[in-house]
């Protein structure tokens, strides 16, 4: 820093204020802004962390990064802690208990900041972080302790995605949702069992199965479903995008024809679903807009925000394609990716 004052013809404490965003002169800023430039510098940010008691980092601790849905709500995160001169670490869990636990020893060592967190489970134990002064927002998942969070309305999702199954003429809909442990797994089994009610429906136990919110655990799952030819399913309800690619690729091994012999709407639209075929109904979440969301929330509590925790939800909003249009045979568009079936060797049509 004394480097850069020398060559800006400023002092140490002008280049510190700024670097601190403080208010100078554009001139000074230009000048200062030039000899940075110049000289490579970098801040030290522990250093500057440790000068003010407060740590510039975030961790951001995620179940499934393989989960575009996760990847676009971090982006968001990213996007408000760039802004606020924050830096991200991003942690997944795998939806393993243990590792998430060794993360949240972590983030307490190092005294990050805050925590944006999707966790593994609703009792996740976050009284360490409270008692060290770190920050916690929860995202997509509530958690047992009162912190801010940030969700979609998981049970109106599903009991739209439901229903449209059933105005599509499933009359046995299965479901295959997260771990009974999370409040999206319920959620969205709730959502599902109310929409069957309504229409005047059975709810049957024997056709709802939970599952991990992996592809190869929803996989399992529909091939169990699918064993009695008498009994299998007409529809599916899945509720998340990994478990519901997990199921159509269960339908293709079985040799049903989707909709034609199954429907299946999924919960989480992936960008391929568009263009995949069958084209898949999916119920869409504003990911971005949720991260951006719980990056807020925990900017505004880390510069000293002391209301009630509270709670912000966002709307899901169904996507209707052709997976879930019933009895009917869509003919692919060009170049279309073949849901469910191995990839080819050929570079077009390119399947999954």
């Amino acid at each position: 820093m004394a480097d850069v004052a020398r060559l800006a013809g400023v002092s140490p404490a002008t280049v510190s204020r700024c670097l601190n965003g403080s208010n100078v002169s554009p001139q000074i800023k230009k000048n200062v802004d030039r000899a940075i430039a110049q000289l490579g510098y970098r801040p030290n940010l522990i250093a500057r962390g440790l000068r003010k008691q407060v740590s510039r980092v975030w961790a951001c601790v995620i179940s499934d990064i393989e989960n575009q849905f996760f990847t676009a709500l971090v982006r968001g995160v990213e996007d408000v802690a760039r802004a606020a001169d924050y830096s991200v670490v991003l942690c997944n869990t795998d939806e393993d208990v243990q590792r998430e636990a060794e993360y949240l020893r972590l983030i307490d060592a190092q005294q990050m900041a805050g925590v944006i967190i999707s966790a593994t489970r609703t009792d996740v134990d976050i009284s360490g972080l409270a008692r060290a002064g770190v920050q916690v927002v929860s995202v997509d998942r509530k958690l047992s302790q009162p912190v801010d969070t940030v969700l979609v309305n998981s049970h109106e999702g599903a009991e739209v995605a439901t229903s449209h199954l059933i105005a599509m003429g499933c009359r046995r809909i299965a479901c295959i949702t997260g771990r009974h442990d999370t409040t999206t797994g319920e959620e969205r089994l709730r959502g599902y069992r109310e929409s069957l009610r309504q229409a005047g429906m059975q709810v049957d136990p024997a056709l709802e199965r939970y599952c991990d919110f992996k592809e190869e655990g929803a996989h399992a799952a529909a091939l169990e479903l699918l064993t009695d030819p008498t009994s299998r399913p007409d529809g599916f309800f899945v509720a998340n995008n990994q478990m519901t690619l997990g199921v159509l690729k269960a339908l293709a091994s079985q040799g049903l024809a989707v909709p034609h012999d199954v429907a299946v709407a999924g919960f989480d639209d992936l960008p391929w679903w568009s263009f995949s075929h069958p084209t898949v109904t999916a119920v869409s979440q504003p990911a971005y807009d949720m991260g951006r969301a719980a990056g807020e929330m925990l900017a505004e509590r880390i510069a000293g925000h002391q209301g009630p925790p509270r709670e912000r939800y966002f709307e899901p909003q169904l996507v209707v394609r052709q997976s879930s249009q019933l009895g009917t045979h869509p003919a692919p568009p060009e170049s279309a990716w073949h849901v469910g079936l191995p990839a080819p060797r050929t570079s077009s049509p390119l399947s999954i």
